[in-house]
């Protein structure tokens, strides 16, 4: 018997029912909303600037699409994600706060271990998050950060994040951060650290490495092969792990009608059976896909998961 789906409302990129600024607090509502229905987590996306790079294929029909690379408005708003999953922790007890596409090279790894391990102190263990590189030149570009070398920013930060959950004090001689004998304290509330996801658009070489070494979850964007999934099964028995250990995020899928119209919910609930047989078990839901009006997402967080129940039953 496949594991119950757990359910993940996804709040970034929600603007056809709030805005990115005065209506922020907004989205905090909606987390505690969810969490009253059933929800297991909420997720937020980041970015820290646009360039022209953000629109380079195309804006999306519909807005109310999913962000991709190259698709989207340089307008979009892109609120900080870990103070708005700082905001709320307090108001939620249970709920799972997943920090997708945390771009890691775009800060020094220590001062972003002491953002997560202070957020995962303030939510008592319930932060995920998903380091990510990213696609926008633009983006690094301004920061004055190298694109070109990106993955190997990402790894150097994780080998860090791995040292700073250990004991004090702590040394790193790698190329782009080197210290000597500091002290990092608090540590994040678990004793190895907050819970990690990778994903991407393929499961490549660095993907499946970082997913092997340190992940907790894995989240594709899109839906992975066959050949993908016994890739990544082979890849942690020679680590020495079990793909069991994995937690497998996949999502739903919105059709929309035209490009002004939300999606049928029903049908884009209905993949999930499907993928609970391949081993999935957190499915992730966008809300503005399928509603309009701000003021019922308690109403649609509880009609995904009547709806859900009954898809599993």
């Amino acid at each position: 018997m496949p594991t119950p789906p757990r359910m993940l409302l996804v709040l970034s990129e929600n603007w056809t029912l709030t805005g990115g600024r005065a209506d922020l607090p907004a989205a905090v509502r909606w987390a505690r909303e969810a969490e009253d229905a059933g929800f297991d987590a909420v997720m937020v996306s980041e970015h820290i600037v646009l360039g022209p790079d953000a629109a380079a294929a195309g804006i999306m029909g519909n807005p109310r699409d999913y962000a991709l690379p190259g698709n989207q408005d340089p307008y979009t708003p892109w609120p900080n994600s870990l103070l708005l999953l700082a905001a709320i922790a307090p108001v939620t007890s249970r709920l799972r706060l997943a920090a997708a596409a945390v771009l890691a090279p775009l800060r020094h790894p220590l001062l972003l271990a002491r953002e997560l391990g202070t957020l995962d102190l303030l939510s008592e263990g319930r932060l995920v998050v998903q380091p990510t590189v990213s696609w926008s030149k633009d983006e690094y570009d301004a920061l004055g950060v190298p694109f070109a070398r990106r993955g190997r920013l990402l790894d150097e930060h994780l080998e860090i994040w791995a040292k700073a959950w250990g004991p004090s004090p702590l040394s790193h001689d790698g190329p782009d951060y080197p210290f000597q004998d500091v002290y990092f304290e608090p540590k994040a509330h678990r004793p190895d650290g907050p819970r990690l996801w990778f994903g991407g658009q393929r499961l490549h070489g660095p993907v499946l490495r970082r997913l092997v070494r340190y992940g907790h979850g894995f989240h594709p964007l899109g839906r992975p092969t066959p050949e993908d999934l016994q890739t990544l099964k082979e890849a942690m028995a020679e680590a020495g792990r079990d793909s069991a250990e994995l937690e497998m995020i996949g999502g739903t899928q919105a059709v929309f009608p035209d490009d002004r119209s939300p999606a049928d919910l029903g049908a884009a609930l209905a993949v999930i059976p499907e993928q609970l047989e391949q081993g999935f078990t957190t499915f992730c839901v966008k809300p503005n896909q399928f509603i309009d009006d701000p003021d019922g997402m308690g109403k649609f967080c509880r009609d995904v998961m009547r709806r859900v129940e009954g898809l599993t039953s």
